[in-house]
């Protein structure tokens, strides 16, 4: 169970650097951001890696053999694009207003990594549903953090934690492989 706990804080790495912005930008509502922040973020961050497993679950039979191989690929790929996004600008500094079709947008965007991780769920000895309800909470309670965090730092912290995030994948995918 180490090991989601593991996977979800650095899932949520993504949702947390995305609502340091949206709160370092929005500091006129920020509980009402920080809200929004956690349901859309934690919602699907908890929905994307189930299916991801059902997916995988799917395949697993044909890839068994290479099952670690493809769990280590995709989480360094995913690690690497979050190390990748942490150096680049953000996009919701061009967001001026925060709708819900913008934050549905925000959550698909940062959850498809998730999705790709769930995959890494078939390979773990836990139950699924356990594990994206642990990732989905981790991802609420980052999510309305890093709004307030925002809100009062502004953007500085926010490529640091999708760095961290990233390299955190990329160790559990070592880890993996390895183990």
């Amino acid at each position: 169970m180490l090991e989601v706990v593991i996977l979800a804080i650095a899932l949520s790495m993504d949702a947390f650097a995305v609502s340091i912005g949206l709160g370092s930008k929005h500091i006129k509502r920020v509980k009402n951001m920080a809200l929004m922040s956690a349901l859309y973020f934690g919602l699907f961050q908890g929905l994307m890696p189930l299916i991801g497993y059902f997916g995988g679950k799917g395949v697993l039979g044909w890839v068994d053999s290479y099952a670690h191989w493809i769990a280590f690929g995709l989480l360094l790929i995913i690690g690497g694009k979050m190390i990748y996004e942490s150096l680049q600008h953000g996009i919701e500094q061009d967001i001026a207003k925060i709708t819900h079709r913008i934050m549905l947008l925000l959550a698909i965007a940062t959850s498809i990594d998730a999705m790709a991780a769930g995959f890494t769920l078939t390979l773990l000895n836990v139950n699924p549903f356990l594990a994206c309800l642990v990732i989905g909470a981790a991802t609420a309670i980052f999510s309305w953090f890093g709004v307030l965090i925002g809100a009062k730092s502004g953007t500085w912290l926010e490529s640091k934690a999708e760095m961290l995030g990233g390299v955190v994948l990329i160790g559990i995918g070592v880890k993996i492989l390895y183990l």
